[in-house]
């Protein structure tokens, strides 16, 4: 026997996280996200990620939400329409950024030559 609570999840759940993946701006969003989805399935984040865990196919609702936050980020960002400072901020949890990898290659060894400098 499973402890805690009996799972809220089922496919009227299911079939309403898909509904806001294509209907997301009916809620005044201007990306999807899933904090937003929390609310509108009216459940708390932690449940939707343990549902991501749970059922394959919810998996790709939160999988489908991240890649279509990223295409309209992308987009709305190169348009001007959005923020920019904004967009360079939830892109960043995207994997962007503009810093520069700077490496260095070869052994540097910093010793003797340069005692007293």
């Amino acid at each position: 026997m499973s402890g805690g609570r009996p799972t809220k999840y089922n496919d009227e759940l299911f079939n309403k996280a898909k509904a806001y993946l294509t209907d997301y701006v009916m809620y005044e969003d201007m990306i999807p996200s899933i904090a937003s989805l929390s609310l509108v399935l009216g459940v708390d984040r932690s449940t939707l990620y343990a549902w991501e865990k749970e059922h394959k196919e919810f998996s790709y609702i939160l999988s489908d939400i991240k890649a279509k936050q990223e295409k309209v980020l992308i987009s709305k960002g190169l348009s001007g329409d959005f923020n920019s400072a904004i967009t360079k901020l939830v892109l960043g949890k995207h994997g962007y950024h503009d810093k520069q990898d700077v490496g260095i290659i070869g052994d540097i060894n910093i010793g003797s030559e340069f005692n007293g400098i």
